[in-house]
């Protein structure tokens, strides 16, 4: 089989179209959130090593000033500008029209370090104060602040990872001139976590709900940030090996991986004229209820055993019995990486499966095959392969979810430079 391509000039081209040009329309939905569509723009460029000789100088500084416009003078950034009333409206009753936003304000942070800046006019001290507002009493976290103060929107262990994420980009090392400023409860967002394992060992939006392999990347994410994977007193059973729990987040994070890529049957599509008719419907009813549940079982075909070709092209899925999908090739490979086990997926498979199958021909990557690129799928896309060393791509730190220069840059800010003192 021949060595698949990657197309890196025309995923170049794909991100600067998407940068300097309108988006699609179907793009029109996530107005809201466009500070994540510019992150996915910008990181991609960057990750592809081409964002300082594509852009000039006054064009990052225009992308950076746009990003502070969406800074909520009481802390923390909203997800556009199209909520902002202006300054001199705004009062403490009526801030909750414009409120800042947890997934936001953590993907503004980390656009204005990639473009450079040192983070300098970030309202550091209200956001850090605005953000124990955002958690809820069972440790988790909300989305944005309502009316008297109430938090809304979900749940779930994405805004708990974004929380978690911002805590560690502004607290820094030693929490450097954040004397009197109030701490999120730690203990408390990562008993939550752990309480999200599911049966079969992966991480789910909530206590008994169903493991999902975007969960599960936003849990260990949180727990990276929250300096609870090192080794020290501070380790959960959760990401300590040896333990139950460990081993079968492992488990389920390796049985992603998957051959079943969900490409259309043409020999299927001249089969069907129309939708079933009632009398279809009452026929097929009928003969399943005369059937008991052997007879039934007896009725269904075999399965074709998997052969070494098909076996070539294996992306991951995020549930069990799900078809591969592009974003799910970085969730289960970010998350294996932080975990130290990227080694144990099978990386020619995820390649090829990227590459000819989610590829698209004029850049960009698609969430399935054969589907058109999107800036999610095609961001992601390039950062799966970035894990396995594809050449003309930087390396990524996993849980920042943006090159290791944007990490070094990070660790330059004063509060990251200050030494922890007894």
């Amino acid at each position: 089989m021949s060595e698949a391509v990657f197309t890196k000039e025309r995923h170049i081209r794909y991100f600067l179209r998407c940068l300097k040009t309108f988006l699609p329309e179907l793009y029109t939905s996530n107005d809201s959130n466009r500070i994540l569509l510019a992150f996915f723009t910008v990181a991609g460029l960057d990750l592809l090593g081409v964002l300082q000789s594509k852009t000039t100088p006054e064009e990052r500084q225009g992308y950076i000033e746009w990003i502070y416009h969406c800074q909520v003078p009481s802390g923390g950034f909203r997800g556009f500008t199209g909520t902002d009333f202006g300054t001199e409206r705004r009062t403490r009753e009526n801030e909750a029209w414009d409120p800042a936003n947890v997934p936001s304000t953590f993907f503004a942070l980390v656009i204005l370090l990639i473009l450079g800046d040192d983070l300098s006019r970030v309202k550091r001290t209200e956001c850090l104060r605005w953000l124990p507002k955002m958690q809820r009493s069972d440790g988790s976290f909300g989305e944005v602040l309502g009316l008297g103060d109430q938090v809304e929107g979900g749940g779930d262990l994405r805004f708990c990872c974004f929380a978690a994420g911002t805590r560690y980009l502004l607290r820094g090392k030693s929490a450097a001139g954040l004397d009197g400023v109030q701490d999120i409860d730690v203990e408390k967002l990562v008993a939550f976590i752990e309480s999200c394992q599911a049966y079969d060992g992966g991480m789910a939006e909530g206590p008994y709900c169903e493991a999902h392999s975007g969960h599960t990347y936003c849990a260990i994410g949180a727990l990276i940030f929250l300096d609870r994977l090192s080794n020290g007193s501070k380790r959960v059973s959760l990401v300590s090996p040896g333990s139950q729990r460990y081993e079968s987040l492992i488990r389920w994070l390796v049985s992603r991986q998957t051959a079943e890529l969900g490409e259309e049957d043409d020999e299927d599509s001249d089969d069907a004229d129309g939708p079933a008719g009632d009398d279809d419907v009452q026929t097929l009813t009928k003969a399943v209820d005369r059937l008991n549940l052997d007879e039934s079982i007896d009725q269904l075909s075999d399965l074709p055993p998997p052969t070494k070709e098909s076996l070539q092209w294996a992306g991951f899925n995020g549930r069990c019995n799900k078809y591969a999908d592009t974003c799910y090739s970085f969730w289960n490979t970010a998350t294996l990486d932080m975990l130290g086990k990227l080694p144990m997926v099978d990386a020619a498979g995820n390649r090829q499966y990227l590459l000819e199958k989610t590829q698209h021909l004029i850049g960009g990557f698609g969430k399935g095959v054969g589907e058109p690129p999107d800036l999610l799928h095609s961001y992601f896309g390039l950062v799966s392969l970035a894990f396995q060393g594809e050449q003309g791509l930087d390396s990524v730190d996993p849980a920042l979810c943006a090159t290791h220069r944007t990490t070094q840059h990070l660790h330059s800010l004063p509060w990251w430079q200050e030494t922890l003192t007894d």
